[in-house]
């Protein structure tokens, strides 16, 4: 069993067309804390990145001067991911430390996350890491009113980075409230006005070394920002942060996850959550993206005076009362074995607790 922290991490630099992926990108291989990188691109041609090429370590692997690699996607993700890391494993590529894959401009990137978090080769040797989703400061406003892929973009992004905000007359308010309201879960880091810091992108995500106390600090932020009542865009996707005074039973909520989740994975675009769980000093993580979440991690302290359980839903085209009544309706079932409630540890990255596949069907009878 593999430990999930100790698996690569895999992470989704993605935005609308003209957003500027391939600036930040450039930007953020020049630094020496991401030199044991391996950046994967549909073709050499659409990656502008200053860079010498030193020598060609496979026909689709070329290792730049900074020391990471690029390697095109010539077929499937999965393909390349198994053929990159066969490669590193038999000494003929750099050993990297982690995978950086830029989309396309009008890529839907929940597929690609669904792939590292789902396929079972991949899941012995990957993890997902961030998500890192670029917006426009002058059109961006303006895409994700009229193209559902940037909305989606939106919504799975563990950070936002805003670009041409130089250029803006407004210079990137009305992007930032846009994507505040479709996910206030994540930071928005402005390309422009603060230096450039590879590791509060790329490298210290929730389960990586010193990455997790980062990380709930920005949840905290999006818990307070995402309101109990909603927002809905035009798209119809909506976020909301439900809230839980008394501790919750882990059993019952793992089952109750498990039951959305099989019933309506496609619209729960994205789950965040920090939980009282009941016989559990500790708050205990849950983070996912569709279908399949993460193993939950626990957290050494609470970060505030607040123990509510707090889960932020950014879904489609769903109602926030179904949600949140049906989770607690499977709390105040398991109210009287709260005292015995425990949640599992982060051990495997093979399967996580919540499973997509558990009670198929039962949702509908619960309501959910």
């Amino acid at each position: 069993m593999t430990v999930y922290d100790t698996l690569i991490p895999i992470n989704i630099v993605t935005g609308f067309l003209g957003s500027g992926k391939t600036t930040l990108l450039a930007r953020l291989l020049k630094s020496p804390a991401l030199s044991d990188t391996a950046v994967l691109i549909n073709e050499f041609g659409e990656v502008g990145l200053d860079h010498h090429l030193i020598e060609h370590a496979e026909e689709s692997v070329l290792l730049m001067d900074s020391g990471c690699l690029c390697c095109a996607i010539r077929g499937d993700l999965q393909g390349a991911l198994r053929s990159l890391f066969s490669q590193r494993e038999r000494g003929e590529i750099p050993a990297f430390r982690r995978v950086a894959i830029e989309t396309s401009g009008l890529a839907d990137p929940t597929p690609i996350a669904y792939t590292i978090l789902a396929e079972p080769v991949l899941q012995h040797h990957f993890r997902l890491g961030s998500v890192v989703t670029v917006v426009d400061a002058v059109n961006g406003a303006a895409q994700l009113e009229r193209h559902p892929e940037s909305v989606k973009q939106a919504a799975i992004a563990d950070r936002f980075v805003l670009t041409k905000s130089a250029m803006a007359e407004d210079g990137g308010r009305a992007v930032c409230a846009a994507v505040g309201e479709i996910n206030a879960a994540a930071p928005v880091l402005d390309l422009d006005a603060e230096p450039l810091d590879p590791d509060a992108l790329l490298t210290g995500d929730l389960y990586a070394p010193g990455g997790k106390r980062r990380e709930v600090a920005g949840w905290l932020d999006g818990f307070a920002g995402a309101s109990g009542e909603g927002h809905d865009h035009s798209h119809g996707v909506g976020s909301f942060c439900l809230r839980f005074d008394g501790p919750m039973d882990w059993t019952a909520f793992g089952l109750w996850m498990s039951m959305l989740l099989n019933r309506h994975g496609e619209r729960v675009l994205r789950v965040k959550g920090m939980l009282n769980v009941a016989g559990v000093a500790d708050p205990v993580l849950i983070n996912g993206v569709q279908h399949i979440v993460h193993p939950p991690t626990h957290m050494t302290g609470w970060p505030d005076g607040d123990r509510r359980s707090r889960i932020v839903f950014i879904v489609q085209d769903m109602d926030r009362a179904a949600i949140e009544g049906s989770l607690a309706a499977f709390n105040a079932l398991a109210a009287p074995s709260t005292s015995s409630g425990q949640a599992p540890s982060t051990g495997s990255g093979q399967a996580p607790s919540i499973r997509p596949g558990l009670a198929a069907g039962a949702a509908q009878d619960e309501g959910v």
